[in-house]
């Protein structure tokens, strides 16, 4: 036997494997950059939902968004749920009024102006996952999808409808909330408390990133609210100047709220002159990275926890129809109404 031939053979297969081995790691590699440039193209759009207490200029932000993203080429898309609203100053690609007649509404089930919004939210909603689609058929074209709500700011926040269509957008976009605030209004301690503790209850409600953007800074600026998210103490000392009792409430929850204030985004904007738009993009943009690092992860989690719950219901019942029928031996039962 010529064993010079062997170790030849041996070398060159050793060789080969080598070269297969190198394949597979350049493989393995173009393969994770394909899944990076997907997930890359998988963020856009960014669905930013605006809130907003009535008369906080939010729709009037929703048109200054709509302006900036036309002006920087950006690409938008423009959702009204406003069922309410009579003229709108910018123009929405879907608009629940062509859907929804809030008026017939209010006639049909004998509502008043509340109850006509959120019955009409209610019934837009059964059907949104249309509008889902839709917007996924197009998420290709676009960079942002902004979403503007109803003046009544509770009707989407605490009801069933909002939390329908929050879960739909985050479950399948990059989700972000933003809180517009009065910061006129909000000089005052009190209502400037009242407001960070709804910006709190939106934030835990829908476990999304949330943005703060105080409006209206072309009036008052909004430095006074910074101060007091940073220091407890300068805001105490500004409540101290009123000796209500709402304002030792306020004064006591401002400890309370100060790790809510150190995770959260704040800008300064001016729905009117445009002031601090191009800071809110930016901070959209953050939060809709944070989204894909630590909210996406959260959401999936309880997706698949309720799809685990729902399955062992099922298992569940699969097995109390199973020993039913192995007692009565598969013979029909006769149910009493039991009523003697």
């Amino acid at each position: 036997m010529d064993f010079s031939k062997l170790n030849i053979n041996k070398a060159s297969s050793s060789s080969t494997e080598e070269k297969n081995n190198v394949n597979v790691v350049v493989e393995e590699k173009k393969l994770e950059e394909s899944i990076n440039n997907l997930q890359i193209e998988e963020r856009k759009p960014v669905i930013i939902i605006v809130v907003g207490m009535a008369g906080s200029g939010k729709t009037t932000f929703v048109h200054r968004l709509v302006c900036q993203t036309q002006a920087s080429n950006k690409r938008g898309y423009v959702l009204n749920l406003d069922p309410a609203v009579t003229t709108l100053p910018y123009g929405a690609n879907i608009d629940i009024r062509d859907t929804v007649s809030y008026k017939d509404v209010m006639k049909q089930y004998n509502l008043g102006p509340n109850g006509g919004i959120l019955t009409s939210l209610n019934l837009f909603a059964t059907k949104f996952d249309h509008v889902i689609q839709l917007i996924e058929k197009r998420s290709h074209q676009l960079d942002y999808v902004i979403v503007d709500t109803p003046g009544q700011i509770e009707i989407f926040t605490w009801s069933a409808s909002g939390a329908i269509i929050t879960e739909a957008f985050a479950s399948t976009f990059p989700t972000v909330v933003t809180y517009v605030l009065d910061t006129p209004r909000s000089a005052s301690p009190v209502t400037f408390m009242s407001n960070m503790l709804y910006a709190c209850s939106i934030l835990y409600k829908t476990r999304l990133p949330l943005v703060l953007a105080f409006n209206k800074v072309d009036v008052t600026q909004h430095q006074f609210a910074l101060e007091w998210m940073k220091d407890f103490e300068t805001f105490q000392a500004a409540a101290q100047t009123d000796h209500s009792y709402t304002s030792s409430l306020a004064q006591s929850l401002c400890l309370a709220l100060d790790e809510f204030y150190n995770n959260l985004r704040s800008v300064g904007v001016s729905a009117v002159s445009g002031a601090g738009v191009d800071a809110f993009f930016k901070a959209i943009e953050a939060s809709a990275d944070e989204y894909m690092e630590t909210y996406k992860a959260d959401l999936d989690k309880r997706r698949a926890e309720k799809q685990r719950l729902e399955e062992e219901r099922k298992r569940d019942n699969m097995e109390k129809l199973r020993k039913d029928m192995e007692k009565t031996g598969g013979e029909t039962v006769m149910l009493g109404s039991g009523l003697k």
